[in-house]
């Protein structure tokens, strides 16, 4: 059985969107690329590990999510960065070929940029029906994907490649606003220990930072001349600076 609370990003419309565009990639690809227009391999090894970057860092970030939020939003934006540099592929098949994408006032981008994804039903045997749930979002797409026309293909995937760019980027925002209030898991434990350690200066009778009054801790210079020597440190550092020698 799958663990629903290590596998949420199931639920993401843009993990979902993600394996669309991973899969149209590889399709997009065994038709198109051949050893005329690709003949050591390299875009095609290119264009299918940057569609596969996306998903696999989704799922990392989300998994992260309980234990560093700072991780979380690292790998999403790995996420993005991957994705931006595919879109760029399907950009320059078409401008190889003296073609220019959809305008987004066209009728035909308006068509894919329009179509909604299904919210995720499932509530147990999880990976066998978000796989349904997949193939049935990528094939809303046919109409512009199943043909043999490389360039409407192309045109269609660089709609969803910036389509999902938006959407990660308000992942992102999201990420960040929790982060801001609720910290995350790695970094609660520094605060913790922070706080253990100054009620132990507390206790042992630490001197007083010289420039706020607050505790000091017992802190390792880790470079510079004093590199290994130990010194008095504020407990409230970054925000306050204050040092005493170690006697």
């Amino acid at each position: 059985m799958i663990d629903i609370n290590n596998f949420g990003y199931y639920w993401l419309d843009t993990w979902i969107l993600a394996n669309v565009i991973q899969l149209s990639t590889q399709d997009f690809c065994n038709k198109y690329l051949n050893r005329n227009n690709d003949p050591c391999g390299r875009q095609f090894d290119q264009m299918t590990q940057a569609a596969r970057s996306v998903p696999a860092n989704i799922a990392e970030g989300s998994s992260r999510h309980a234990t560093s939020r700072e991780t979380e939003m690292k790998l999403t934006d790995v996420a993005r960065a991957s994705l931006a540099e595919l879109a760029n592929d399907y950009l320059n098949w078409m401008l190889l070929r003296e073609r220019i994408p959809w305008s987004v006032n066209a009728p035909e981008y308006q068509a894919v940029h329009q179509v909604a994804l299904d919210r995720p039903t499932y509530k147990d045997d999880i990976q066998h029906l978000s796989s349904i749930h997949i193939l049935t979002q990528r094939h809303k797409f046919d109409t512009w994907l199943n043909g043999d026309d490389s360039l409407l293909a192309a045109n269609c995937l660089l709609v969803l490649c910036n389509r999902l760019i938006l959407m990660l980027g308000r992942q992102i925002e999201r990420q960040l606003k929790t982060f801001t209030v609720e910290g995350g898991f790695t970094e609660g434990l520094t605060a913790e220990r922070l706080a253990y350690r100054t009620q132990q200066s507390v206790e042992a009778n630490a001197p007083l930072c010289p420039k706020c009054g607050k505790p000091m801790i017992k802190r390792m210079a880790k470079k510079g001349i004093h590199s290994g020597r130990e010194f008095w440190s504020c407990s409230t550092y970054p925000q306050c600076n204050g040092t005493r020698p170690s006697e």
